[in-house]
C-alpha cells in the first residue's frame, strides 16, 4: 500500500525498551514479515551517546531501518528508530522531534511517544514495553487503552532487565505478556485483522 501523502489509518507499533532492548528487538523483528502494513517505531531510552540500532537491526528484518529525523513521513513496512536526545511526537501523519524534556534522572521518551500517539494518529495502536530499568511507558497505557488500543508488555522471565515491563503490568492496563516472540505472532494477528476490516485482506 502507497500511502506517501494520504492514508494516515495503518496501525504503528511503538516498541519501548532500555537496558537488555537489544535482544528483544532482534527476536521480535526476526519474526515479523516485511510486508504486514504496519509501522514499527523503536523509542529506546538512550540518553547520553548515539543510537546505533539503525546500523544493527537491518540484519533482523527485511523491513528498511531508518533512524528518525524531524518532519519524517511515517511509512508502514519500515522500522523507525529514535535518535538519541530527542522526544519524539507525531502530527500530520509525520515524525516531530523536539529537546528532550527530562534531561536529568531516568527519561520518559516512551510515555512522551505514546500520548502523541494516542492523540494524534489514526490508526490503529500498539504499545509494546519490553526490556528496561524503570517503568517509561507505563504512565501512558491506560491513554492508549482508551483510545482503543492493544498494550503489551513482555514476559519478565524472557526480559534481561524486567523493571519496565513490571512496571507495565503492575499498572492494570496491559493486554498481554509475552515472549519476544510471541508478541510478534500478536502484532501480525492485529495487522491482518486491521486489513481484513478495511477491505484489503
Amino acid at each position: 500500500m502507497d500511502v506517501a501523502g494520504t492514508a494516515r489509518d495503518f496501525p504503528i507499533v511503538c516498541v519501548g525498551g532500555s537496558a537488555g532492548g537489544l535482544d528483544a528487538y532482534t527476536r521480535l523483528l526476526r519474526h515479523l514479515p516485511g510486508d504486514m502494513g504496519v509501522a514499527i517505531v523503536i523509542v529506546n531510552h538512550v540518553r547520553t551517546f548515539a543510537t546505533q540500532l539503525h546500523e544493527i537491526l537491518p540484519g533482523c528484518t527485511a523491513m528498511p531501518v531508518q533512524l528518525i529525523t524531524d518532519h519524517l513521513l511515517i511509512r508502514p513496512n519500515r522500522v523507525f528508530i529514535i535518535p538519541e536526545q530527542r522526544d519524539l511526537h507525531v502530527l500530520g501523519g509525520n515524525f516531530h522531534l523536539k529537546p528532550i524534556s527530562k534531561p536529568r534522572g531516568w527519561p520518559d521518551v516512551i510515555t512522551v511517544f505514546l500520548r502523541s500517539l494516542a492523540e494524534h494518529w489514526e490508526g490503529k495502536l500498539i504499545a509494546v514495553i519490553v526490556s528496561g530499568y524503570d517503568g517509561d511507558g507505563a504512565a501512558a497505557l491506560r491513554g492508549i487503552k482508551e483510545v482503543g488500543g492493544i498494550t503489551i508488555a513482555q514476559r519478565l522471565d524472557t526480559a534481561l532487565q524486567p523493571d519496565m515491563p513490571e512496571s507495565a503490568i503492575a499498572t492494570g492496563f496491559v493486554d498481554f505478556v509475552q515472549s519476544p516472540e510471541d508478541i510478534a505472532g500478536t502484532i501480525l494477528r492485529i495487522a491482518r485483522e486491521v486489513k481484513e476490516s478495511s477491505g484489503q485482506g
